[in-house]
């Protein structure tokens, strides 16, 4: 029954290192930290990695006792890959897998490795996503570069955390009809629907709440903000005891009007609506997070029980056009992005580049190539945007334009694998459980798996870690880690590609072969496909 049980458990990555480490730990050493191999050079000798370094400060002169070593040679447990073997080398501890017995428990049954682990994460289970930028009713035109980075942001962070299991809200779910017809053109299906009657009801009694809650306290007529509404946020977080840590020391005066209590009048819905304790995370770009520090400490002050409800910031850095001298509009940006995509493809395809399905295509590279550009830096960094730049269509290697043409070589192969079938020239494809993977030794199909497929459970599970009770009201996310796994994964897929001819030629004694690898790409092709749809982003099945 154990050894069942640890056949029926996905392999782990990260649980192998943690067993691992427990495994020399407990043989009276210190904690030691071991290493998991990922460039192909070190591939070629080992999996995971102690390094000599290390060794020596938990060994005398760096020498692992025999049995220890014999120890981890027969660990075995849930979620462990099995192990082959384990010896000191000069570069340290390491040890190397049972390959075949690997690729055939992963790809016998790749599904488990296509979402996060689970995860014993005692954070809130209720997360509600508030995309300031969405709040304002202006027209697209007035959609800077950076409030589009934090859509993409909020939309990337909603899918990877329902994918953890989180119950996410997202706010506002009512915008300008504009700048969502723009944002669906980009893949990105927004939550909208008209305002409840009852929020005008709810800022009616904001306003009274704020009226009555400081002397200070009062309306502001001026042409600038008619019908404002002057409160002095310090001294009455002060007088309700709001801890201010984390927040910018100049928050004095703060001149409120209808769209500020329309703002929180929408959180507070949503946190009424939830069915459990929350965190409402803030995604803001750094121009206004000076003015979303001001609504959160509002929302304290009208509704003093929101200080149950846990508030954090995501900050975006700027994004910032080189060469420019006058800003640029998102509509611009993405008609200037199309432009040089369809320029490239009819470059690379002729006169064939026409019609609704070259549309379609046209602007699934357009969408994946902004959304890569935006992504792909840490979210607090700045972006410099290159408008003049080419690398974004499919000639760059680290753009999301060159992903989409890995995702279509793909099809493409599976294409004419499927009419080979039909022609009598190959056999149907057997059942996963009864292929030999015995013949995949190449270096490319273990660094496919060892890296991309195992991984992406960590991947999807690192992409929305933050941490909600750090010191003060910031936090930060992995947000650009599942693009920078995307790009590598295609340069990697594409290397293996160019090299390895798949479909063999139509002889029974290959056939073998050629299906343990056209497995192994049904797996790399999940992969993308599960990667991608975290971004709302669409394959590509021709080119």
């Amino acid at each position: 029954m154990e050894a069942e049980a640890r056949c029926a458990a996905p392999l782990r990555v990260f649980e192998a290192l943690r067993l691992l480490g427990t495994a020399l730990q407990s043989s009276s050493a210190p904690s030691t930290v071991w290493f998991k191999e990922s460039s192909q050079k070190n591939l070629r000798s080992r999996d995971f990695l102690v390094p000599r370094g290390t060794l020596k400060n938990s060994f005398p002169d760096g020498e692992v006792p025999a049995d220890v070593i014999e120890k981890l040679r027969s660990l075995a447990a849930p979620g462990l890959p099995p192990i082959k073997n384990c010896l000191q080398s000069e570069a340290g501890l390491l040890v190397q897998l049972d390959r075949p017995a690997v690729f055939r428990q992963v790809l016998k049954d790749f599904t488990p490795y296509l979402r996060p682990p689970s995860s014993a994460d005692s954070g809130p289970d209720v997360v509600i996503l508030n995309c300031a930028p969405l709040h304002s009713n202006k027209a697209l035109e007035a959609l800077r570069l950076s409030h589009l980075r934090a859509v993409l942001i909020a939309d990337h962070l909603a899918e990877v955390l329902t994918l953890q299991g989180k119950h996410v809200y997202r706010v506002p779910a009512a915008f300008c009809t504009e700048v969502e017809g723009f944002l669906s053109q980009l893949g990105i299906s927004w939550p909208s629907s008209a305002d409840a009657p009852a929020l005008e009801e709810t800022v009616s009694c904001f306003k009274d709440l704020l009226r009555d809650c400081d002397e200070d306290t009062g309306d502001v007529d001026s042409a600038q903000s008619p019908g404002a509404i002057r409160v002095q946020l310090k001294t009455s977080a002060e007088k309700h005891n709001i801890c201010l840590q984390g927040y910018d020391p100049n928050l004095d005066f703060f001149l409120v009007n209808e769209d500020d209590l329309r703002h929180i009048a929408r959180l507070q819905r949503s946190v009424q609506a939830a069915t459990s304790p929350c965190t409402v995370l803030h995604i803001v770009s750094c121009e206004e997070e000076f003015h979303q520090q001001k609504l959160d400490l509002l929302w304290r002050l009208v509704l003093p029980s929101t200080g149950d409800v846990a508030q954090k910031h995501l900050v975006c850095g700027r994004v910032k056009v080189v060469n420019s001298a006058s800003a640029v509009t998102c509509s611009q940006y993405f008609q200037m992005r199309k432009s040089q995509m369809l320029e490239a493809s009819v470059m690379k395809y002729g006169d064939s580049v026409q019609g609704e399905s070259w549309d379609e295509i046209i602007n699934s590279l357009t969408s994946a190539a902004i959304k890569f550009e935006l992504l792909a830096t840490p979210h607090r960094s700045q972006v410099n945007l290159n408008l003049e730049e080419t690398n974004i269509t499919t000639k760059g290697t680290k753009s999301g334009a060159f992903v989409m043409y890995n995702c279509a070589r793909l099809a493409t192969m599976f294409d004419s694998y499927n009419s080979a079938v039909s022609q009598g020239i190959y056999p149907e494809f057997p059942p996963a459980r009864e292929l030999s993977y015995s013949s995949l030794c190449e270096e490319g199909e273990w660094l496919l798996l060892f890296n991309y497929i195992m991984m992406l459970p960590e991947v999807l599970s690192q992409s929305g870690q933050m941490s909600s009770t750090s010191p003060g009201i910031r936090v930060t996310a992995n947000t650009e880690v599942i693009c920078k796994f995307l790009v590598s994964l295609s340069m990697d897929f594409s290397c293996y590609y160019n090299r390895v001819h798949i479909l063999g030629e139509p002889l029974p004694h290959l056939f073998s072969r050629m299906f343990a690898r056209l497995q192994l790409m049904k797996g790399v092709q999940s992969v993308l496909h599960s990667a991608l749809k975290t971004l709302h982003i669409m394959p590509l099945t021709q080119i």
